[in-house]
């Protein structure tokens, strides 16, 4: 925690996250389906329970964007009530991995799957908020909001729009103002000049509804546990769990190389977010995740210590319990509009073109995965694309290569490399095309990896040739 020396860059800097993750945290609640006090909630535990935990000293958790498609599926099917309930037992889960010291097998997870995982995420973002932004109640699966996107044009609410639009306006020029400015986040700014027109014109368009945090808090009961008995639900769990997961631990590379401080303890910033998401879930809230986002405004505000972080939820449960009725004058248009540009940066359009140029399969793996996630969900595009991931290395290192080299009159043929079943075709027909009737002494020594069918097949294929009298084969 900070000295006198540190105190005022912390301080500092906790405002500026706190302005930052105000309208983020209620933009992600109203996305996600449920009261927007519930996305405060969230951002207050992930301040004050998970910002005293020293896994990352300058991380910031709270509501993320990438989990809204994943809870507003849970809520539609399982109820508000159980939500509690799920975000409380993938709490769990996160917390045994980081006791288990899993953390830092999440490196282990292919860039491309996760940048697919974000670009997922971000189109079904998009399709359900460009319904928010014109005003017009959404269509069920991300497919047929797609479908219905052209008409969106005829029944839209034409006031939201232009409020909507405003917003991203803004987010986008803001980015290319003087510093001085550029204190106050982009974000607040463009709700708040949404919410002045909106009032000052008196604009009938549709805005955030308010309960009262007290109200909005709902304690599960032991009867909402038993959601927990349906595989979908389980589905459900381990997918937040896992996403969330995978979200912090790369969020937490990316923020040490912004920063000298200290370096992320990978199980203990796990097992952080374990707890955050257990109390989240005790509370009825929001799922957590660390937020690159409101990290990097932390990090370029001069924070020094993870005080910073436990500032920011003192900000905003003092927001949530002093000036609750200021959400209600918030336009859903100019959150709709803040998270339309949320998921348009979500969109790896730079990375897919790189790849392309360097490593294809990596860019195949990454396109496949964003659109298993659109077509099917979150949890099944993810698979997906972990095993073209799988099934991409385990073909990239089996390798094989025959090289004939005659003695004399003698034809060796010496195999080398990995020889696995992948590539027990071309290596077949690459024996099968050598000399008919010529003897032939196959060399298996240069193989680093031999598997059964290859060495079955071999086998087979060496007993149908005439190997060289007194010389047979090495298997």
């Amino acid at each position: 925690m900070p000295g006198a020396g540190t105190f005022r860059e912390d301080f500092g800097a906790s405002v500026v996250v706190a302005l930052v993750a105000l309208p983020l945290c209620v933009g992600v609640a109203v996305a996600s389906g449920v009261p927007a006090e519930l996305g405060i909630v969230t951002g207050v535990v992930g301040g004050l329970v998970t910002g005293w935990f020293r896994g990352s000293s300058l991380q910031v958790s709270g509501p993320a964007a990438g989990l809204t498609v994943l809870v507003y599926e849970a809520v539609r099917t399982y109820g508000l009530r159980a939500l509690g309930v799920l975000v409380l037992a993938a709490g769990l889960v996160q917390l045994g991995m980081g006791v288990l010291r899993l953390g830092r097998w999440f490196r282990a997870i292919s860039v491309a799957v996760v940048h697919g995982m974000l670009a997922g995420i971000g189109l079904v973002l998009i399709a359900g908020q460009l319904y928010a932004l014109a005003g017009r109640e959404a269509p069920g699966g991300t497919l047929a909001k797609l479908a219905g996107v052209p008409q969106l044009g005829a029944q839209a609410d034409w006031a939201a729009v232009a409020l909507g639009a405003g917003t991203i306006a803004l987010l986008v020029a803001w980015r290319r103002m003087p510093a001085r400015l550029r204190v106050v986040p982009g974000a607040l700014v463009g709700v708040a000049a949404a919410t002045a027109v909106a009032e000052l014109l008196r604009l009938p368009v549709e805005k955030v509804r308010v309960t009262g945090v007290l109200e909005a808090v709902s304690l599960p009961a032991w009867g909402d546990f038993g959601v927990l008995a349906s595989a979908g639900a389980a589905g459900t769990v381990l997918a937040l769990a896992l996403i969330a997961s995978a979200e912090t631990l790369f969020s937490a590379a990316a923020v040490d190389r912004m920063h000298e401080g200290p370096r992320t303890h990978y199980d203990q910033e796990l097992v952080a977010q374990g707890v955050g998401n257990t109390l989240c879930g005790l509370l009825g809230a929001l799922p957590m995740t660390a937020v690159i986002v409101r990290s990097a405004a932390n990090v370029e505000a001069g924070a020094r210590t993870r005080a910073a972080r436990v500032m920011h939820g003192g900000w905003l449960l003092l927001f949530a319990v002093a000036f609750p009725q200021v959400l209600e004058v918030v336009p859903l248009a100019a959150l709709a509009g803040v998270l339309l540009h949320a998921g348009w940066k979500l969109l790896p359009g730079r990375a897919v073109a790189a790849l392309w140029r360097t490593h294809r399969g990596e860019a195949v793996v990454l396109v496949a995965t964003a659109g298993a996630i659109v077509v099917t969900s979150l949890f099944e595009g993810v698979l997906v694309g972990l095993g073209l991931a799988v099934a991409k290395a385990a073909w990239e290192t089996s390798h094989v290569h025959i090289e004939e080299v005659w003695e004399g009159e003698d034809l060796c043929v010496r195999v080398v490399g990995n020889a696995s079943f992948l590539r027990l075709p071309k290596l077949l027909d690459a024996l099968d095309a050598l000399p008919h009737g010529q003897p032939v002494r196959l060399d298996l020594t240069g193989l680093r990896h031999l598997d059964h069918a290859c060495l079955t097949a071999l086998e087979g294929w060496e007993r149908k040739r005439a190997p060289l009298p007194g010389r047979e084969g090495v298997i």
